[in-house]
């Protein structure tokens, strides 16, 4: 047996200059288009901080994470430039921007014109207003905007200011050291299943932190950087204005703060304020929602919007079985509706059979589309509903959400006069993009739905050869051809965007990225699909290096993370997009193709079964989908099924880690940011309905941890000092080390300090990337095998 784990002096890795000239290599832009759809707004960002950058202070309270000093939440990217392109001219403007600028989204005004973006600097959160004809670039507020829980920079309605969160003199001072004093807690007989939420409050201390950081006044902002604050000061969950622009929907938290969930389950009151911030009403006052059920909701109002299209109309869902999903119903939800002045009794204005999951508001004032979901069928159904109206509701789809072949896609929303975003109809019809999942690889599409006979046409596919998608219409053409912006790629060219002509189907170029690893060309991506030993099929997108030699026999390393689906006929469905150009970014298990590695990327791992009790059967159905993929390829003289490694992430990571300890095809793992002993995620992990108590068996079986005698096969777990994912605390990575330095096993941790569940600083992901590559090359070392090599 081996001794005590070796410590090590830790220092920064990095991989082969090639690698690293990958990794720095700028991302594809994003584009936003002008409501009015005349430009096009393209963003430059950057999304590789450093590890100096992110070892900034954090205040980690109620689940958030945030800058204290400039009252920003903690993010690891921004963007870096804004430029304007005209689709008629094909002119372009580059906006003004501060010098080493630190830019958060920007925001379009309702009626285009003006845009607005945040500058996140040392001291605090600035406003920036721009014009997208000139570029020219002003600040609208210094460092006051308040941005620690979230973005709520918006415009008015009518375009005719703005309304953000700003600072109190609470924030900017520091917060006194306290002495603690001991934690107590209570559950006075109460069931209260919560998952292992991360940064919860704990204290006293905790609390006065986080009611110094979290507190702000709501404000209105003119054009002239003239600040109003309105009404008084709290921790605000939501803040926006009625569409006629005369009210504002208000939630604030409320105390005593919970030390058993995050902030978006706090007490918290649902207000209605006039436009100078006086309380009109308090349309709720909820309890904390620390004993919601296993897959319920909180009771009370949820979901409070404002109805588009519609002067100032509330809108919200209710619990009508307590929120519990055991409980029978005739009904789970209802939606109200309450009209200003808000002195009436709300009236109902649907009911819904299942879990309400989502309203969408169409361009037609007072019509909506209401989906529910079916937690035990695992079916959604989408109605069309008219508020208000005589017209009976009509199901428009009634489908399995895992059926990604009969998925009809989402609907294409526009921002409508008031600035609310609803579904675009024209002529009677509505517009649906989707992926366009088929046996051959997904297609991405747009269809127009027509309302009255639930006839659907295809008005565009991505071309053969390619992998496009729809992102957003633009203005018609001079001569009334519609026009929209895709984003457009094939395995040998990187992703653009360019504007689709509907009569002649041109394209014009709205960027022109080049190939980011030119040295990389000629990777090949193909579909793969094989069957498991159960009949159920499967499928993977095989990456392979150009430098194969025919005959040659490659080291594989396989990607995946286990998916749970009800039936076999969704769960053999391909997911794969083998049109797509292989970029490589962050730690991408692609990177091993710069090493002569094959990969198998996206290879499906389902688990199907009853969705009470699917997870009896989770290993099983693991190292048989894992041991399908290797006999698969290794019949096909592409792979060595001797050297074979598998790479997987969170829930993935749960899966490596059981593959090495149930399975003995596999040469090496590596898992990140993973849970290993799932009786320390008693009240539920992943999709698991049940507790520990009620499926001992299956929570024990599940935990490669308590089979960690059998992992023979070295190891490599990464993981960030700050996770922050519910379960997968960096104690789970480091108690499966010690277990396996114990027993003798070979293995190897790295733990990225000031990283959460995913790894962000430049440093972090060159480490990770030559840890990866030294593990596998170690434990899969060998020369390459000739064609016939197998078992």
């Amino acid at each position: 047996m081996n001794a005590e784990p070796r410590a090590i002096t830790s220092t920064w890795k990095s991989p082969p200059r090639d690698v690293v000239a990958i990794v720095d290599a700028p991302g594809t832009p994003v584009v936003a288009v002008e409501p009015t759809g005349k430009r096009v707004l393209i963003a430059a960002y950057r999304d590789l901080p450093t590890i100096e950058e992110i070892a900034r202070p954090v205040a980690k309270l109620a689940g958030h994470r945030f800058d204290p000093v400039s009252a920003h939440w903690q993010r690891t990217w921004h963007f870096t430039g804004f430029t304007i392109v005209d689709v008629d001219s094909s002119s372009r403007v580059e906006l003004e921007i501060p010098t080493g600028a630190r830019l958060g989204r920007p925001l379009w005004s309702p009626r285009g014109g003006r845009i607005v973006f945040t500058n996140e600097t040392e001291h605090g959160v600035e406003l920036w207003l721009s014009d997208p004809t000139t570029g020219a670039s002003r600040r609208l507020l210094g460092p006051v905007v308040h941005q620690a829980l979230g973005d709520f920079v918006r415009f008015l309605p009518d375009g005719s200011g703005l309304t953000c969160l700003v600072r109190v003199d609470a924030v900017k001072q520091h917060v006194a050291a306290r002495v603690r004093g001991p934690v107590v807690e209570d559950t006075a007989g109460r069931a209260a299943t919560n998952r292992t939420f991360q940064d919860l409050l704990k204290d006293a201390t905790d609390d006065a932190e986080f009611r110094a950081y979290a507190t702000a006044r709501f404000a209105r902002v003119d054009f002239d950087g003239t600040l109003t604050e309105l009404g008084d000061a709290g921790i605000f969950l939501d803040a926006a204005a009625s569409p006629d622009g005369r009210f504002l929907l208000i939630e604030r938290a409320l105390e005593p703060f919970s030390h058993v969930v995050p902030l978006h389950r706090f007490a918290r009151t649902v207000e209605v304020w006039d436009r100078d911030g006086k309380l009109v009403r308090e349309l709720a006052r909820l309890p904390a929602a620390d004993e919601v059920p296993i897959q319920g909701v909180p009771t009370g109002a949820r979901a409070v919007s404002w109805q588009p299209l519609r002067g100032a109309t509330l809108v919200w869902a209710e619990a009508q079985d307590g929120g519990d999903p055991r409980q029978p119903a005739e009904f789970r939800d209802r939606l109200f509706a309450l009209d200003a002045p808000f002195d009436g009794v709300a009236r109902a204005i649907d009911a819904i059979k299942e879990r309400f999951i989502g309203l969408d508001w169409t361009e037609r004032p007072g019509e909506a589309f209401v989906t529910d979901w079916h937690r035990d069928t695992r079916f959604a159904t989408t109605r069309q509903i008219v508020v208000d109206g005589k017209v009976e509701p009509r199901t428009l789809f009634h489908r399995s959400v895992d059926d990604r072949y009969g998925d009809p896609g989402e609907f294409v929303h526009v921002r409508g006069p008031d600035g609310l975003a609803v579904a675009r109809v024209e002529d009677g019809c509505v517009w649906l993009a989707g992926d366009g999942a088929t046996p051959q690889g997904n297609r991405p599409f747009l269809d127009r739905l027509d309302l009255s006979t639930r006839a659907s046409s295809r008005v565009w596919s991505a071309r053969d050869g390619r992998y496009e998608s729809f992102v957003q219409f633009v203005a018609r053409a001079a001569d009334g051809a519609r026009r929209f912006v895709i984003r457009t790629e094939s395995p040998s060219e990187p992703p653009n965007y360019a504007l689709w002509h509907e009569r002649d189907g041109e394209l014009a170029r709205l960027t022109h990225e080049v190939d980011p690893h030119p040295q990389l060309s000629g990777v090949t991506r193909e579909l793969v699909t094989y069957a498991r030993a159960d009949g159920v099929p499967l499928s993977g997108t095989l990456l392979m290096p150009r430098e194969r030699a025919p005959g040659q026999r490659l080291r594989l390393v396989i990607h995946a993370y286990p998916t749970e689906f009800a039936d076999v006929n969704t769960a053999g469905q391909v997911n794969a997009a083998p049109t797509r150009f292989t970029r490589l970014l962050g730690t991408s298990p692609a990177f091993f193709l710069a090493r002569g590695y094959a990969v198998l990327e996206q290879a499906t791992i389902p688990i199907v079964g009853p969705p009470e009790t699917v997870n009896d059967t989770f290993i099983a159905q693991v190292v048989a989908a894992a041991e399908a993929a290797i006999d698969a390829l290794d019949a096909r003289g592409v792979i060595d099924p001797g050297r074979v490694g598998v790479i997987g992430h969170s829930y993935g990571a749960l899966m490596v880690a059981t593959l090495l300890a149930h399975s003995g095809r596999i040469g090496a793992g590596i898992a990140r940011s993973g849970a290993y002993n799932r009786t320390l995620t008693p009240f539920g992990y992943q999709n698991e309905r049940r507790t520990l108590w009620q499926a001992k068996h299956a929570y024990l079986e599940n935990s490669p941890f308590l089979f960690a005698d059998r992992i023979k096969k070295p190891l490599l777990l990464i993981h960030g000092a700050d996770d922050e994912n519910p379960g997968t605390f960096p104690l789970q990575s480091q108690r499966l080390f010690h277990a396996l330095a114990g027993l003798g096993g070979t293995a190897r941790l790295v733990v990225l300090p000031h990283e959460g569940h995913g790894y962000s600083a430049r440093e972090s992901v060159l480490h990770v990337l030559a840890e990866q590559f030294d593990w596998f090359d170690k434990h899969l070392e060998g020369g390459a095998s000739e064609a016939g090599g197998g078992r």
